[in-house]
């Protein structure tokens, strides 16, 4: 099924997404798994990423694990409604999507690195859902803070799609825009599967090798 496929969820329009609310999401400083600050912004050597690939819970694992990320959080972006609660979000009329925002060294690690990360280890030709995980919320996006990022993610989407396509699958679903706001989620999901071990994990590749 596709991003227009009839029997999947629609995004809602600004007018009828929820209001919600001025106070944004209290959530603890220290990272569960690496010991660093989860709400810090940028640095020295520094740089941010953002992208959505379904449960966020499986999301940040992943990149918490690779080396050369200083930390990661969980939240939501992409939609209309402020400071949204997980459970707006799952009604699927805030907009929003599930995402995983990454701090990580430029030193160690390139953002051309994240891209291949980001397109092996989800399906980007689901559309509005991630295998049995279905909702606006579990789309695939790439989220860019300057125009090197936007570039680098066009030019992986292209060569990922030839890739894919050699493999039977059709075109990507992704959304590849300018970094919105970004709304922290619940404490309770940042690093969750560092906190619940056995907790569900519903991220999955396509299998294909992503050759950037």
């Amino acid at each position: 099924m596709k991003l227009g496929d009839p029997f999947l969820p629609r995004m809602p329009d600004q007018e009828s997404a929820l209001p919600g609310r001025n106070t944004p999401i209290s959530i603890s400083d220290e990272h569960f798994i690496l010991k660093t600050s989860q709400t810090v912004e940028t640095g020295q050597d520094l740089e941010v990423a953002m992208f959505g690939m379904g449960c966020f819970w499986g999301a940040e694992r992943k990149f918490w694990e690779i080396a050369g990320v200083a930390t990661t959080s969980v939240g939501y972006a992409g939609g209309y409604t402020p400071n949204p609660h997980y459970e707006e979000v799952c009604s699927g009329m805030t907009g929003h999507n599930e995402v995983v925002r990454i701090i990580f060294e430029t030193r160690n690690l390139s953002y051309v690195d994240l891209l291949k990360i980001f397109w092996e280890n989800h399906d980007p030709t689901q559309g509005m859902r991630q295998g049995n995980d279905i909702g606006t919320q579990y789309r695939s996006g790439i989220y860019c803070y300057d125009d090197e990022q936007l570039a680098s993610a066009h030019e992986s989407k292209k060569i990922f799609e030839i890739e894919l396509s050699s493999k039977g699958f059709g075109a990507t679903t992704t959304e590849i825009i300018p970094a919105p706001n970004f709304y922290f989620a619940e404490d309770y999901h940042q690093q969750y599967l560092g906190k619940n071990p056995n907790g569900y994990c519903g991220l999955g590749g396509t299998g294909v090798t992503c050759s950037l």
